[in-house]
């Protein structure tokens, strides 16, 4: 048998687990945590003006901040439940065909909903360190946007492993869940809840 040394040779994946698969997945985590950087480089040197918004109907920006947040903490847990029933992780609830679609459009929302929360923190407040509930909120928002861009990176890639977007999907919750820990939660102990 003669082997053509003109021939086409077929490029060949690096096995799992190689160099090769790790240093692919180096872009969405730097590309993240440069956004993180970024943001709390913003939030520190940026002069803050106070108030970014308001809405008609609510007592203070703080209680529109807490109520989309508790709006986007409801719908990212929507989310998570859909995921865990797409994983088959949720005994005796196998997912709906519509399951996938809730799954992203809960994910949607919740993000649109964070975004003017993020606006008015960043551009009213800044980042701030004058209480250790404020710096870990400022910290952990930071860190929210950065790792919410590593996944959204990682789900336009091709044959990731199993457990990395649920991991990834679920650092995110956690952020999400920890910065209304710091914020909506807080805001309602202190202030009631009002509107």
């Amino acid at each position: 048998m003669s082997v053509d040394p003109n021939a086409q040779t077929q490029e060949s994946p690096p096995p799992s687990g190689s160099l090769g698969d790790a240093a692919r997945y180096l872009v969405p985590v730097l590309v993240g945590a440069a956004v993180a950087v970024v943001l709390g480089v913003y939030g520190r040197f940026h002069e803050p003006a106070g108030t970014a918004f308001n809405l008609a109907g609510f007592s203070s920006t703080s209680a529109v901040k807490s109520w989309l947040a508790t709006a986007a903490l409801a719908f990212g847990v929507v989310q998570v439940v859909a995921a865990l029933a797409m994983y088959g992780r949720l005994p005796g609830v196998a997912a709906a065909a519509w399951t996938p679609v809730l799954h992203r459009w809960s994910g949607r929302v919740a993000f649109l909903l964070a975004v003017p929360v993020a606006v008015h923190c960043l551009y009213g407040l800044g980042y701030q360190t004058y209480s250790a509930r404020a710096a870990w909120h400022s910290l952990i928002g930071c860190f929210f946007f950065g790792a919410f861009s590593v996944k959204m990176l990682l789900l336009r890639m091709e044959r990731l492993p199993g457990w990395l977007l649920p991991v990834a999907g679920g650092v995110v919750f956690a952020a999400l869940a920890v910065l209304w820990l710091t914020s909506a939660l807080w805001f309602f102990r202190t202030f009631g809840v009002t509107t």
